[in-house]
């Protein structure tokens, strides 16, 4: 077989660093674009400049990695990930910054097969395998040590004078495009995805081993002798958003059945603490606020469940999602897909997911066998995308035309509202039958549910699909988070509850940061990290 003949490394380099440029950073060069609006020769004088720094910043560090056994290993490397960063991008507007990184990290099986589809399999073709083969049948003819490094002096002397050049004359223009528009270093291909993971990596090396430092250590209840049990259902959504949930004003019914419910609450003002389950969800549970969250942090102290615990509050962790993120994992849980109603629920489960039915199967035998009161939290799989339409049964496909596949961009806009606002009215079925199944169990215990969705979901509006924005650059689509509550009669008077001043606190702007006080509150439970401003129900009870 004939091969390409041998090239310098300046070459090779310089070949490389275009090919990312330009085939790997549309999505870069087109927020570029849109953020400059070039109208003019300087416009796009700018656009040229700016081209021209990030080349040779990038051929820079290529320049000083092309040494022989490193350079087409590295980026090797690069070819590898690549294809996949830039389709994620390119199809759902994505930004990678550690979260994002954090969030692939934690994904399992199931998720990653609702996001395969042939057009990444082009994508990986066309930008990694290509390339590859282009690199690896080219070889690079390196000269002998001492006048390589004079030849590396060279470029690295005039891709400084050159940069100096670019930066004279453009510096403010840089600075202030830069800073304000701090999304676009989460575009910038390769750069972008090496920070990212460098941030996650470093954090998680920093807590290997892990030791858990515990908090609310003096956690105790006072509770009077002869309550009727408590049972508090606290239900995690998923990627829910309060834009297309009926009881938030939204132009459809998709919650026609929580609208019949008596006695209930929606905050109609509440936002999450991240953009992604990875975030949002151990946030909520950690009792950071999310102005102070850090996820390493989050990782090494215990969180709500701990403390209720240790209160003496039986706590049980159902999770039809891809885990509890760290919130669970020092309390009773289970995986409802390894469950044996997995197995006993005909048309529930299948190709290793459950619809959320599956949540509600068995509670009502643990609330009754359940010697005193309890916390039960039900980790939903809610609207997961982008395979919406795997997430409720046929028989609530009320919006139509839908779209039937993991590719929005092949669907009308109105087809992915449509299959969206369909895994909404299930929600809303699960979430009424739940209330239901509480509701029975009057005459043994008094039952409230709380449910909150972890953060909401971009649908194509201003080309951004799925979630994960950053949280200063997202949308309210991704922060603006449905939220009701339910208490029966004797919960309401056990806690000395108004039903007017919980309707009264629900029109009033909430978050996640509330979750972890406010539980406290509801538990009855006594320790020094509560915090009654942050507690939600504090003003509405009154001494009994």
């Amino acid at each position: 077989m004939r091969f390409v003949r041998p090239r310098r490394p300046e070459t090779v380099t310089l070949w490389v660093t275009l090919y990312f440029l330009l085939f790997c950073n549309m999505a870069f060069w087109s927020r570029l674009i849109s953020i400059q609006a070039p109208d003019s020769a300087g416009g796009w004088l700018y656009i040229g400049a700016a081209f021209v720094f990030i080349a040779l910043v990038f051929n820079l560090v290529l320049t000083l990695l092309a040494v022989r056994f490193i350079f087409k290993p590295v980026v090797t490397v690069l070819l590898l990930i690549t294809p996949f960063v830039v389709y994620f991008m390119n199809q759902y507007g994505v930004f990678i910054n550690d979260d994002m990184i954090r969030n692939t990290f934690q994904t399992d099986p199931r998720e990653v097969f609702d996001l395969l589809s042939f057009k990444l399999l082009l994508y990986v073709l066309l930008l990694g395998v290509l390339p590859l083969w282009l690199l690896w049948r080219t070889p690079v003819r390196y000269r002998p040590w001492l006048r390589e490094l004079g030849s590396k002096l060279v470029v690295i002397l005039l891709s400084f004078a050159i940069l100096a050049g670019i930066a004279y004359g453009f510096y403010k223009d840089f600075a202030s495009t830069f800073r304000n528009n701090r999304e676009l270093a989460y575009l910038l291909t390769p750069m972008n995805y090496i920070k990212a993971s460098s941030k996650y990596l470093k954090g998680n090396a920093r807590l290997q081993p892990v030791v858990i430092q515990k908090i609310g250590e003096d956690a105790h209840r006072e509770v009077g002798q002869g309550a009727r049990k408590m049972v508090t259902v606290l239900v995690v959504g998923e990627t829910a958003r309060a834009a297309n949930f009926g009881l938030d004003g939204y132009e459809r019914d998709t919650t026609p059945e929580l609208a019949k419910v008596k006695d209930l609450v929606n905050f109609s003002q509440f936002t999450s603490c991240g953009t992604d389950t990875a975030v949002s969800v151990p946030c909520m549970f950690s009792g950071l606020e999310r102005k102070n969250y850090d996820a390493d942090a989050a990782r090494r102290h215990e969180g709500l469940l701990d403390v209720v615990q240790r209160a003496g509050v039986p706590v049980w962790w159902r999770d039809n999602q891809s885990g509890c993120k760290g919130a669970c994992d020092r309390v009773p849980n289970e995986t409802m897909i390894a469950t044996r109603f997995a197995q006993e629920t005909p048309g529930l489960c299948e190709s290793g997911e459950c619809h959320d039915d599956i949540l509600l199967a068995g509670l009502k035998e643990y609330i009754d066998e359940l010697k005193g009161d309890g916390l039960i939290v039900l980790h939903m799989m809610g609207s997961h995308g982008p395979a919406y339409y795997k997430r409720y049964p046929k028989a609530f496909e009320i919006y139509t035309p839908v779209c039937n596949t993991n590719q929005l961009d092949k669907c009308e806009s109105q087809a992915i509202v449509n299959v969206y606002d369909n895994t909404i009215r299930y929600t809303d079925h699960v979430l009424a039958k739940l209330i239901a199944l509480l509701q029975k169990e009057e005459g043994r215990a008094d039952t409230a549910m709380w449910y909150l969705s972890d953060h909401g979901e971009s649908l194509g509006e201003h080309g951004l699909y799925l979630h994960g924005t950053p949280y200063m650059l997202a949308p309210s689509g991704q922060t603006h988070v449905p939220s009701v509550l339910w208490t029966s009669a004797g919960y309401r008077q056990q806690l000395g509850l108004e039903q007017q001043c919980l309707q009264e606190v629900a029109g009033k702007p909430a978050s996640q940061d509330n979750l972890f006080h406010s539980m406290l509150g509801l538990l009855q439970v006594k320790t020094k990290v509560y915090n009654p401003a942050l507690d939600l129900f504090a003003a509405c009870r009154r001494p009994g």
